[in-house]
């Protein structure tokens, strides 16, 4: 049977906050200028100053939680990429950054 309601409420830790809004600040330079991504320019605005307002509890719309946890699954699948074809130094940030952005993923965007 399908939930009627999502709750769509986060409580990240700072370190968390940390690297979802350096995630999505690194996502609105590549999107700001464009016109076809108007939306995700909006959206992700939005998440950016929900997570840097220093509350404990995120209140995300359907529409963030969906573009984030999109984007956030895209960007884990250009590292598992990239960490096959590095080298030892770059493979090594790549490995602590896939791990960064796979545990958010498991932890809050998996259903």
């Amino acid at each position: 049977m399908k939930k009627l309601f999502t709750n769509y409420n986060f409580e990240f830790s700072k370190n968390e906050k940390k690297i979802l809004t350096t995630f999505c600040k690194q996502t609105l330079k590549q999107v700001e200028g464009d016109n076809k991504f108007f939306a995700e320019s909006k959206i992700f605005n939005s998440l950016v100053s929900k997570l840097s307002d220093g509350t404990d509890l995120i209140k995300l719309t359907k529409d963030e939680r969906t573009k984030l946890k999109f984007q956030l699954e895209q960007n884990v699948k250009y590292l598992k990429g990239q960490l096959k074809k590095s080298w030892f130094i770059k493979k090594w940030m790549y490995k602590s950054m896939l791990t960064q952005y796979s545990d958010i993923l498991e932890n809050y965007f998996r259903n």
